[in-house]
């Protein structure tokens, strides 16, 4: 969610100490000079920008200074960091750095920039201040990061909460989500069909769990909306959480959709497509068209091979939770290369011809789990994409063994 940045040896001095001094007015103001507020910055254009991001800034109204601290930074050059990425052990930082310059560098990539004003008590925003300076100690900087759970959004979302003494969690815990996970990603993503696709095959039932309004918050734009709603009850009475909301810059590239894409059509389409290619190749004695109908079935069962390892990686080797146990297995695994040579012949073998079966069938109980409610996962779209191939290759296996 956080643009990338190489500026290590800033940071190395500002988590020395070197450059707090130049803060001197938001580190040491009383709380009653601070003014806290949740900056909001719309999507990007690159695929990690696609779920925006979001600062807490921190101003000192005496000597106007003013800090944004920012959660889900990450650094390429970081130890094994593609690895660890692959396995799902992302360690994460956060940093500070003046708010002007970094709120204009987000104006001139054309992305919207939304300021919310917090009604916090002195107590209250002082605490917080305190509680982002000791996060950036260099024994606190970096956490453990989730796309879903603990992300630049959801921290920032904690720290509130924290100040707050929990109010906030329980507020919007009692709120019902919009979307669930997987919706919010596809939406998201939908500027990146590819990238889309390959997120959505990989997501298990985890993400369509219904969310509440606490757990769709790790996105910045509904952890925005929501706060609107939100109010403080304490000691100085009962008073919303957000003093003020200001659009400090509109967007200027494409918006996301408002709803997921519905993929059920384009895949259906798809998979009969090429289920009715194999069916029509598969009938033809010519020789040329068993060409086509091997080539064409050893290319899907590569890719069903190739997506049913990926799953499982994800699975047993990655503490990437939204993607284990997924149902998409049925539809995809490695069982697939078994008929490699089956396709090819003028004859099945009989080991090959119940491996068809059998592989035809786990996708016939993938649809039939989908639509009784037995399998949680809605991967309605993928078994509308696969089910008619599976079946148009046991078909000809079959009436090839029956010629």
């Amino acid at each position: 969610m956080r643009r990338f940045r190489t500026l290590l040896t800033l940071l190395a001095l500002l988590l020395a100490g070197a450059a707090l001094p130049a803060w001197s007015g938001v580190r040491d103001a009383p709380g009653k000079d601070l003014q806290v507020a949740l900056i909001t910055y719309g999507p990007g254009a690159i695929y990690w920008e696609r779920f925006g991001h979001d600062a807490i800034e921190i101003r000192d109204t005496v000597s106007g200074e003013s800090v944004n601290f920012n959660y889900g930074v990450f650094d390429f050059d970081q130890k094994d960091f593609l690895l660890n990425f692959a396995r799902g052990r992302m360690n994460y930082m956060m940093d500070a750095e003046r708010s002007a310059p970094e709120i204009g560098w987000y104006v001139e990539q054309h992305r919207s920039v939304r300021r919310q004003m917090l009604n916090l008590s002195a107590a209250q925003a002082a605490q917080l201040r305190d509680f982002l300076l000791w996060n950036l100690r260099p024994e606190n900087l970096h956490y453990r990061y989730d796309y879903y759970t603990s992300n630049c959004t959801t921290k920032v979302r904690d720290a509130f909460d924290r100040v707050l003494g929990g109010q906030l969690e329980k507020q919007l815990a009692a709120r019902t989500g919009g979307q669930t996970y997987r919706q919010q990603t596809d939406r998201l993503m939908a500027a990146q069909p590819w990238l889309m696709l390959l997120l959505d095959l990989g997501l298990s039932h985890y993400a369509d769990r219904p969310l509440n309004a606490w757990q769709e918050s790790f996105l910045p734009v509904v952890l925005a909306d929501q706060l609107t709603h939100a109010r403080i009850r304490d000691a100085a009475g009962d008073r919303p959480l957000i003093a003020s909301d200001t659009m400090l810059a509109p967007n200027g590239l494409t918006p996301p959709p408002a709803t997921a894409p519905d993929l059920r059509l384009p895949l259906l389409a798809a998979g009969a497509a090429l289920g009715l290619a194999l069916l029509l190749l598969g009938r033809s004695k010519r020789r040329a068209a068993r060409i086509g109908f091997g080539v064409l079935a050893t290319l899907w069962l590569l890719l069903a091979g190739l997506a049913g390892l990926f799953m499982l990686a994800l699975w047993t080797l990655t503490t990437h939770v939204a993607g284990w146990a997924n149902a998409n297995l049925l539809l995809f695994n490695p069982l697939a290369w078994g008929l490699f040579a089956a396709v090819w012949r003028t004859r099945a073998s009989r080991r090959a011809h119940l491996l068809a079966w059998i592989i035809a069938a786990l996708a016939a109980l993938a649809l039939l789990g989908n639509l009784t409610g037995l399998l949680m996962q809605r991967n309605l779209p993928w078994i509308l994409l696969a089910l008619p191939v599976w079946a148009a290759i046991l078909h000809t296996l079959r009436r090839r063994n029956a010629a």
